[in-house]
């Protein structure tokens, strides 16, 4: 960088070393969250984000009770992108988590498919028991992409799962407990971080 000489409205810095651990999961963690009632997804986005989610998506179910016309989906979106980014401040993310607008359950297995995904799951009370489970967690390593489908209040139909199941999604069990779906999503996020994290 020696003979450079800054001008007047210029200035020239040199970078002697960078510092600072990165605070992003090793892997790509996205959250197909079905849309659930009230302001819930207010909080499921906040801590989605505290958890390490790389993206969120809304997704409108066969079960979701909320139906949103355009203009409040618009402002439903800026809320929920303003409180995404105020949680990625408070956690001191690195890189601000995308959030999508909302997708149809079809449009998001779609999608998954097109970007993809290493690694699709989707929490079904038939599934496999906590071995499964235990099993495909094993599979997420750094570098990874990995999708997490949640349904709305009430699950995913019967059809939904058929579906998913039908474009190889990985059905997984969350335990002998039935999850609100505020919580499934966190479960899911929970453990995978302390997977990629902790080396569980």
């Amino acid at each position: 960088m020696q003979g450079l000489e800054p001008g007047k409205e210029e200035a020239v810095a040199v970078i002697d070393s960078l510092c600072g651990e990165s605070r992003e999961l090793p892997s790509r963690i996205w959250l197909f969250q079905g849309l659930p009632k009230s302001d819930k997804m207010d909080m499921i986005i906040q801590k989605a984000v505290e958890l390490g989610a790389a993206g969120i998506v809304p997704v409108a179910a066969k079960h979701s009770v909320v139906k949103l016309d355009a203009r409040k989906e618009d402002a439903r979106m800026r809320r929920w992108r303003s409180i995404g980014e105020s949680a990625a401040k408070q956690s001191k993310r690195s890189v601000m988590p995308e959030i999508l607008g909302i997708m149809t359950l079809k449009e998001a297995f779609e999608y998954t498919e097109r970007e993809k995904f290493h690694l699709r799951l989707i929490p079904y009370e038939h599934a496999e028991g906590m071995e499964g489970t235990k099993k495909l967690l094993e599979q997420v390593a750094p570098g990874k992409n990995v999708a997490v489908f949640i349904g709305p209040e009430g699950g995913f139909d019967e059809s939904e799962i058929r579906a998913a199941l039908a474009m190889g999604i990985e059905p997984v069990s969350l335990g002998r407990r039935i999850l609100r779906t505020e919580t499934a999503g966190l479960a899911v996020l929970s453990a995978l971080m302390l997977r990629l994290e902790g080396g569980l």
